[in-house]
């Protein structure tokens, strides 16, 4: 048994030291060298308003939707106390919401993929896979260049049983039983009204010819949230690393895209590989802008919402009443957080409130 053990630990340690020898070396060569695998254009697809899902597809054959198709929920993590806490609320709630689809829930395993390098003391509460970061200086001070690599690596090393992956954050909360929105070779994916493809064009072109068609074939997308098929992932993961690397080497590309720079390098590896996505608003919203909860499957966090006493929005302006995730960048929110004050919206309400529900019941809360 240790035998074995150890040969397996040699077999991982050379894997990982095989992959970062690769990205030292793609970082450096020509783009087009990088891509694994012939690529092939996007067909032009019409799109039905109503359901957002393409017509041709939506029209089709309905006899596979009685089978059940299981995803695999990762979300990618630092070991911070500021990714930390937000993954435990948020497997929380994962768990809480896989039960309460019953048997036919589509939502299968869960992973958080640290991509510390080292395992931390929650690997017993949180299913985990410790991926290695990327070697020191490449991410240039830019951490969100961990999540492609610490995908590839979880991809290629781990067994995963399902056949369609939720690629999820640690500020995401589910608020109710996700389906497989994904259908007949497309992809899921919530779209994001500052990914704008046909604007940013110019820039583009240096990582999606022309040869590979029209820039629309680009969805205004991130990695997260999309479900994908794992097998269109495993395809993908390398590209999205290598454009992700490419694109921060270059000053006008960093300069254009910013702190979104990751989602555009998924959205352009995406397209490259010929896999289209449905876009469904109702994926997630993003308190305090989006106000009810509707028919969302998710809400994300990543707004600061403040407000007064009289429940009045003060965007910009710290308010007498507010929750903010930055807050607890190196402590962990407080069990039973103040509740807003009335007139706030439903979406923020809720949040609070499955926060709290959280941290009251997660064993050793750190207050």
């Amino acid at each position: 048994m240790g035998c074995g053990n150890m040969f397996f630990t040699i077999l991982i340690t050379f894997s990982v030291a095989l992959i970062t020898y690769n990205i030292l070396i793609s970082a450096n060569a020509p783009l087009k060298q990088d891509f694994p695998g012939p690529s092939r254009r996007l067909p032009s697809i019409s799109v039905d308003p109503l359901i957002e899902m393409p017509l041709h597809r939506s029209q089709a054959s309905t006899h596979s939707s009685s089978k059940k198709r299981l995803f695999h929920t990762a979300v990618t993590a630092s070991d911070s106390v500021y990714n930390t806490w937000q993954c435990r609320v948020m497997y929380y709630w994962f768990k809480k919401m896989r039960d309460q689809g019953g048997p036919q829930s589509a939502m299968g395993g869960f992973t958080r993929v640290l991509h510390s390098g080292k395992p931390d003391q929650f690997m017993d509460e949180i299913p985990t896979f410790v991926a290695q970061p990327l070697p020191a200086g490449m991410d240039q001070g830019y951490i969100v260049l961990n999540r492609p690599w610490a995908f590839v690596q979880w991809l290629q090393k781990a067994d995963i049983k399902e056949d369609y992956i939720l690629m999820s954050e640690p500020d995401h909360v589910i608020v109710k039983p996700i389906p497989n929105l994904a259908r007949d070779g497309l992809g899921a994916a919530f779209p994001f009204f500052y990914i704008e493809p046909k604007k940013y064009e110019k820039v583009l072109r240096k990582y999606f010819p022309q040869e590979k068609g029209p820039i629309t074939n680009i969805d205004p997308i991130g990695n997260s949230p999309v479900i994908v098929g794992k097998e269109s992932l495993k395809k993908i993961a390398p590209t999205w690393m290598n454009v992700s690397l490419a694109m921060k080497k270059d000053p006008e590309t960093d300069k254009a895209f910013g702190w979104v720079l990751e989602m555009y390098a998924y959205a352009v590896s995406s397209a490259l590989h010929g896999v289209g996505n449905i876009l469904h608003k109702e994926f997630m919203i993003q308190p305090p802008w989006d106000k009810e909860i509707g028919n969302t499957y998710i809400i994300h966090y990543t707004y600061g919402c403040d407000y007064n006493m009289k429940g009045e929005l003060t965007y910009g302006k710290i308010g007498e009443w507010r929750f903010d995730k930055r807050s607890y960048d190196h402590v962990a929110p407080p069990k039973n957080l103040t509740l807003p004050p009335p007139g706030v919206p439903e979406s923020v309400v809720t949040l609070v409130k499955m926060v709290n529900e959280a941290t009251a019941n997660i064993p050793n809360w750190w207050s």
